[in-house]
């Protein structure tokens, strides 16, 4: 008498939810990417081998057309201090990241680092490192 299991083991193993859900993890990630790009501003910084390690609380950013701004916002040069005062206002150690295109004539590079001397705020000047 031969006795025989009448439900047999599928051994076989299907891939095809696996690759779904890769899938659908790739688009997520190449979706959620593109929208965290960091706001930046357009500059040709001057180059510089050695490189700051301290953290900069704020950036200003001069461009090439003379145009100020406090990270991503645009500043009239009269109302920089001002601004400035109020955005490190509480901070210890307030360090500024000042960012300017390297056709900017220096005249407006001290003005900023002036008045970041003025208000015993410390400034680190941004290069290009290669």
């Amino acid at each position: 008498m031969s006795l025989r299991a009448r439900n047999r083991v599928n051994i076989q193993f299907s891939m095809s939810s696996m690759t779904d859900i890769v899938f659908l993890l790739l688009i997520f990630f190449m979706l959620t990417s593109t929208l965290v790009a960091p706001p930046a501003l357009k500059v040709l910084l001057p180059k510089g081998k050695n490189q700051a390690q301290a953290k900069a609380i704020t950036t200003v950013t001069i461009t090439k057309d003379l145009g100020f701004y406090i990270e991503t916002t645009p500043v009239d040069i009269n109302t920089l201090e001002f601004r400035l005062q109020k955005k490190m206002e509480g901070s210890e150690d307030p360090t500024i990241s000042l960012h300017a295109d390297k056709s900017v004539p220096y005249e407006f590079i001290v003005k900023v680092m002036n008045i970041a001397k003025n208000n015993k705020y410390k400034v680190i000047l941004a290069t290009d490192p290669s």
